[in-house]
């Protein structure tokens, strides 16, 4: 009867662990069946880097590589001035309400375009602004701030 009294592992499951590397008599000496000469026969060489092809050129320094990638480019949030026109009038815009509305999604800089009409007197307030949405908050009697 089987039982949790008298468990035991299933016929062949157990297997010894393989001892290497003591002396030739053991069958496993010498080379400890690693074999002979080559990368992984050596210690510690085993693991290679990411992208390593044995030797071979890797691709990613194949490939070609154009342009020039600026690390401290600004990421501005992008709004269009057409889409300021859900909040009241005399409001105050800035990115932490835009947020609030969303209408932006995350981001620490605020550039406001000039896509569309504004026909309420608002004061925004963000980190840039295109020429053509300073013209049109101002002739809607709005205000546009710059804020570093």
């Amino acid at each position: 009867m089987i039982g949790l009294d008298n468990l035991k592992p299933a016929k062949d499951s157990k297997h010894r662990k393989k001892i290497v590397g003591r002396g030739v008599g053991s069958g496993h000496g010498r080379t400890s069946t690693r074999g002979s000469k080559g990368q992984k026969s050596r210690s510690g060489d085993g693991s290679k880097k990411i992208g390593f092809e044995g030797g071979q050129m890797p691709i990613f320094r194949r490939i070609p590589k154009r342009g020039f990638n600026n690390r401290f480019r600004k990421k501005y949030e992008i709004v269009n001035i057409g889409s300021l026109n859900k909040f009241e009038a005399n409001t105050e815009i800035s990115l932490s309400v835009l947020k609030e509305a969303g209408i932006v999604a995350k981001g620490k800089l605020l550039k406001i375009l000039g896509v569309g009409d504004i026909k309420k007197s608002l004061t925004v307030k963000a980190n840039a602004f295109s020429k053509s949405a300073l013209d049109k908050i101002k002739s809607a009697d709005g205000k546009a701030e710059v804020v570093k």
